[in-house]
């Protein structure tokens, strides 16, 4: 699986419509909302905005598209198909159709929305999905410094710390690290 690291913009115009996309990483529907809303209101007068996103949940993966008005299966899904295809989660795709005057017919929609996402999303930087896993650990003062350097190392983070007679931590780091990590650093404490 993979993840946008950085969205990307395209252009195009085919038979006198423009069509232009975004990418985003959106992390729940809130986030695919608000991107999908900024699109819209920088582009009130666009005839169609079609989307597709893909989004990891507890549940599993869930995709959701929209053909905003174009017929069924024409916008929407073919965005959603270039998204499956990169295998990506947590992203979003928006393209925007400025109506030329001239009907593209139903292939011609399905390619001209489908291609400005590939486009898009051909101009967006991609990275391996890593999933991450939460983990509260109690730790002594002089190893503070030590767990923040290990964590660095594995692309983890420190999300809160509570100083009393020790220190109580929130880290969040890649879940196939979450063992060696605990192992590290709470197998001393063991009575």
């Amino acid at each position: 699986m993979q993840i946008i690291e950085q969205g990307g913009v395209a252009e195009q115009t085919l038979n006198k419509s423009k069509f232009l996309a975004w990418t985003a990483h959106c992390e729940n529907e809130r986030e695919v909302g608000a991107f999908l809303r900024a699109i819209a209101a920088q582009h009130q007068n666009a005839s169609h905005l079609a989307y597709a996103f893909r989004l990891k949940t507890p549940d599993g993966i869930v995709p959701r598209f929209s053909d905003a008005g174009e017929p069924s299966g024409t916008a929407g899904m073919p965005i959603l198909q270039r998204i499956e295809g990169l295998n990506l989660i947590n992203v979003c795709v928006g393209v925007i159709r400025y109506y030329g005057g001239v009907n593209l017919g139903k292939g011609g929609l399905a390619r001209a929305y489908g291609g400005t996402a590939k486009l898009a999303l051909d101009a967006s930087r991609l990275s391996a999905y890593i999933e991450m896993q939460q983990l509260a650990l109690t730790i002594e003062y002089n190893r503070l410094d030590e767990l923040t350097k290990a964590l660095s190392q594995i692309n983890g983070e420190v999300l809160d710390k509570t100083f009393d007679e020790k220190v109580h931590v929130v880290v969040r780091l890649p879940l196939a690290e979450e063992q060696t990590f605990m192992n590290r650093f709470t197998n001393e404490y063991a009575n």
